[in-house]
């Protein structure tokens, strides 16, 4: 998936973090990695993993507009202006979705960040903060989805990581982010169905991408193709618990799950894409998290 060369990504609501003291790089061994995706496209207090919320500061590094990205060609060359073209994508359909709904930023940073749920180094994986309202994100994750878990490195299994990000921010609006810390484990627990939510919106985004539009109303990205939803589900597909569990564990143990199996989070990514309506993404009130079909 490319973005329209002239595309204007300036107004995104992404930002550069600095790097904090005591950094920890992405790319260690399945330990960490099981830590990053529990925390990744996360559903509740990551306060739980990162430290306590409340004793917490507010970022301190300066966090500098990524001045550089200023259209759509720069966002096809560079993944930090990829993140920023897709916040404008993802704020344009959401502020049509929920007009009152105040709109998320992403803060990319590298080595580490201070939050207002904590401290996180980038082997925590990208991960929303709902005292902050703000998703965080170390894009170098992106090379340990590709190499260690198999997506297919695509331009859209990355935007997807984020798309899903933004959906725990309307989760945070809505109310629904709460059900993951009151039912946080197994195959049909409120967790995994804040998980699967999150996903079915961001299949519910990637049907309208192509008709987003920039801050001087011009469209935003090409045509999608088979490639890129191809590309978006081999992501949904590596991240699911199954899909971990037999890498981690060499064996699949359902009643431990937080995210749903691989298949889940592709069928409810493509019940989002295919229907492009965000009221069809209510896992809360499906007999099973397997009903993503009709």
């Amino acid at each position: 998936m490319t973005f329209r060369e002239n595309a204007n990504i300036g107004s995104g609501r992404a930002s550069r973090g600095g790097r904090g003291g005591g950094g920890v790089a992405v790319g260690g061994g399945l330990g960490a990695l099981l830590l990053a995706l529990v925390v990744m496209l996360l559903g509740g207090d990551p306060g739980q993993v990162l430290g306590s919320g409340e004793q917490q500061q507010a970022p301190q590094a300066e966090n500098v507009d990524l001045a550089e990205c200023q259209t759509g060609a720069d966002a096809n060359a560079s993944v930090d202006c990829r993140m920023k073209a897709t916040m404008v994508s993802l704020e344009d359909y959401w502020t049509a979705v929920l007009p009152d709904a105040e709109p998320t930023s992403a803060i990319l940073f590298s080595g580490s960040v201070q939050t207002q749920c904590g401290g996180a180094t980038s082997a925590v994986g990208p991960f929303y903060c709902p005292l902050d309202r703000r998703i965080y994100l170390d894009t170098t994750f992106f090379n340990q989805l590709e190499g260690q878990l198999g997506a297919d490195g695509g331009n859209f299994s990355q935007m997807y990581v984020l798309a899903h990000e933004y959906g725990h921010h309307v989760q945070n609006y809505t109310g629904a982010l709460q059900y993951s810390q009151q039912d946080p484990r197994g195959p049909e627990s409120g967790a995994v169905r804040v998980e699967l939510q999150a996903d079915c919106f961001a299949g519910a985004w990637a049907g309208n991408a192509t008709r987003t539009q920039d801050d001087q109303g011009q469209l935003l990205l090409e045509e999608l193709s088979r490639a890129d939803i191809e590309s978006a589900l081999s992501a949904a597909s590596a991240v699911g618990d199954d899909s971990i569990q037999e890498q981690m564990q060499g064996q699949v143990t359902p009643h431990t799950w937080s995210h749903g199996s691989s298949e889940q989070r592709m069928g409810w990514f493509m019940r989002g894409y295919e229907s492009g309506d965000a009221n069809r993404c209510d896992t809360f009130n499906a007999g099973s998290v397997d009903d993503y079909q009709g």
